[in-house]
């Protein structure tokens, strides 16, 4: 069974596909989360997993940002103390970021993003 935060997560994604098919390659996911075993953890690290990097990505450039990338999160989570490294550094290079809890939140932010 899928978590609260990736339920939301999929439901996000799945209304994004149907409201922008256009650029429907252009937000995907990045699975740097969830409980591996040690050998498949260790793989993914030398393969390029950083710890902090936000669930997704919308490689589509709008008002002055490079792309926008965008964190979900569920009930009273917060952002562990490497997301907000990555949120930082992010930002620092361009990028519009978000964290969202709700999907009318995700709504929201991708619609003002996209105008």
């Amino acid at each position: 069974m899928k978590s609260p935060e990736g339920k939301l997560q999929s439901e996000c994604v799945k209304w994004f596909r149907y409201a922008y098919p256009k650029f429907k390659k252009l937000f995907f996911a990045i699975p740097n989360g969830g409980s591996r075993n040690k050998i498949e953890a260790k793989n993914l690290k030398l393969q390029g997993v950083v710890p902090g990097v936000f669930d997704t990505c919308l490689a589509v450039p709008r008002n002055g940002y490079h792309g926008f990338y965008i964190e979900f999160k569920y009930g009273k989570n917060d952002l562990s103390d490497e997301q907000e490294e990555f949120l930082k550094e992010v930002k620092n290079q361009g990028y519009a970021t978000a964290v969202v809890w709700t999907f009318d939140e995700f709504e929201s932010v991708i619609t003002e993003y996209l105008k």
